[in-house]
């Protein structure tokens, strides 16, 4: 099982919009309660942050595709979906992310705590009651929510050492990093024991302490693709000091400490369209525990002095001249810290979209068959739900107020051409008639269609119909006033109706017989 991956290939895709909800207000009394579909909830991002916890790729390699929450539909009574979660990468100081596709580097995260965006999130839709309007009361639909971002990248891992070891395979490397710092790698008598990038940090003196990288050891063609130099030449990128360490007791023939230097520094600039030849250099002359590589060394470092290059006679296993190299490796690291900024956490940059120009682009594809590329016409259509015929007029008044209408007219378009917006395919209908736009569907309740009558109707309509009941009552006998008597006829008399009431006597408890 692997432990150190340090390149990848990571599938993301970022959460998609929630859909809006078409509803409409129902409750006891309230029978004209409006549109009251809430809005769908965005989908979630996945960001890569830079954390020190993390020193390798390993998560990604066994685990490449990653996926965020999507968005929660929204619901009645204005009631607005929930928002997916982010997704939240850790990847260790000094990642490159590189487009799979088109090979474009899209972030450099370097510092801790740097964020980088992947993949946007989905919008959600807009329900109902976001999309009533004067003209369309009553909305009889949704917009759908919009598909998060999908990305196929390549991360790099690029080591941020200070000091980079460089040599040929058996030249030490490994034994010197054990010798001046506490890491421990894995030391062997038979070449490419170094597999992986090995860091080790060094204290000299009162200096700041640095960190020291060890990569597989190089061979000539390695800038081809031999050994395995050429895939870890990349964790020596961001180096400030180069160290050559030159095997002085090689056995192998035709191999010598300048041929060794020459073939090193032929694969540096073969790398990277010569990225690494800038670098300052340090050669360490190693293995002098040996008499015969102490008498070469003695020999060679004339030489290369008088390349310019400063020479250091060490061992790595008496830790003879390790002193000296790691005080002079330090005022390097130092000088060079003061001569160069530190890398500070990447900035987010707002960049946003200029205003003005043409939103939309019509291309003719073929004799009678149209392609259109914008932001917003694209949007529009993923946001349609073509099941619903008012939405679909909702998206033809978009597309005419826009003008791509107008615009499709005038490049010959006629009724039943093949227009391909997005992903979407479908036959041209024009609803724009000489210079007048129809309109599409206002809505579907009928409740609050148009035919519901306004205020001021419904007032003009209750003054007629109290004018419709005066008329009615014309004719009728008038009613007397309250205060006025009806006296009978003289030759009529009044009639009297007599009641003969007994009254028992005293004492007398019984009932009267029945009359």
């Amino acid at each position: 099982m692997p432990s150190f991956i340090d390149r990848v290939i990571l599938h993301v895709s970022a959460g998609d919009g929630g859909h809006g909800c078409a509803s409409v207000h129902r409750e006891k009394f309230k029978p004209l309660g409006g549109p009251d579909g809430g809005n769908g909830g965005r989908g979630g991002n996945v960001i890569l942050i830079v954390e020190s916890n993390v020193a390798t790729l390993l998560d990604f390699h066994f685990h490449p595709h990653q996926h965020a929450t999507s968005g929660k539909p929204g619901q009645g009574h204005n009631r607005a979906g929930a928002q997916g979660g982010d997704l939240i990468l850790p990847v260790p100081d000094g990642t490159v992310v590189v487009d799979e596709a088109t090979g474009e580097q899209l972030a450099d995260l370097v510092g801790f705590g740097t964020t980088y965006t992947l993949a946007a999130g989905g919008a959600g839709g807009l329900g109902n009651a976001s999309l009533a309007s004067t003209r369309r009361k009553a909305p009889g639909f949704a917009l759908l929510g919009e598909p998060g971002q999908a990305r196929d990248v390549v991360l790099e891992l690029k080591s941020v050492a200070d000091v980079a070891l460089v040599g040929f395979p058996s030249a030490g490397k490994s034994s010197l990093v054990a010798a001046i710092s506490a890491a421990r790698p894995k030391i062997a008598d038979y070449p490419f024991t170094t597999l992986v990038p090995n860091l080790g940090v060094v204290s000299a003196g009162d200096q700041p302490s640095y960190t020291v990288a060890d990569v597989p050891g190089l061979i000539p063609g390695a800038s081809e693709g031999k050994g395995l130099g050429l895939e870890f030449l990349r964790h020596v990128e961001r180096c400030s000091v180069m160290v050559h360490v030159l095997d002085c007791a090689t056995l192998d023939p035709g191999r010598d400490p300048l041929s060794d230097l020459d073939a090193l520094e032929t694969e540096l600039r073969a790398y990277g369209g010569g990225g690494l030849t800038d670098r300052p250099r340090v050669v360490a002359l190693n293995k002098i525990d040996v008499p015969e590589a102490r008498e070469l060394a003695d020999l060679v470092r004339p030489e290369l002095e008088s390349r310019g290059l400063e020479v250091f006679e060490i061992s790595a296993v008496s830790h003879e001249g390790l002193r000296l190299l790691t005080l002079r490796l330090a005022q390097l690291v130092g000088q060079y810290r003061l001569d160069n900024v530190p890398p500070e956490p990447t900035r987010i940059v707002l960049r946003p979209r200029p205003v003005g120009g043409p939103e939309f682009k019509v291309t003719r594809v073929g004799e009678q068959a149209y392609r259109i590329d914008g932001l917003k016409p694209t949007r529009w259509v993923q946001q349609t739900d073509f099941a619903n015929e008012e939405a679909v007029g909702f998206l033809a008044d978009r597309f005419a107020k826009l003008g791509i209408e107008q615009e499709l007219a005038k490049q010959g378009a006629v009724t039943g051409a093949e227009v391909t917006i997005g992903q979407v395919t479908f036959d041209w209908e024009p609803t724009i008639v000489d210079g007048g736009v129809t309109i599409g569907p206002r809505g579907t309740d009928v409740r609050l269609g148009p035919g519901r009558k306004t205020r001021a109707e419904r007032d003009v309509d209750y003054a007629a119909h109290r004018q419709d009941l005066r008329d009615s009552l014309i004719g009728l006998p008038e009613p007397l006033p309250a205060d006025v008597e009806i006296e009978p006829a003289a030759n009529e008399a009044p009639e009297v109706l007599a009641v003969d009431v007994q009254v028992p006597e005293a004492g007398n408890t019984e009932p009267d017989p029945a009359p």
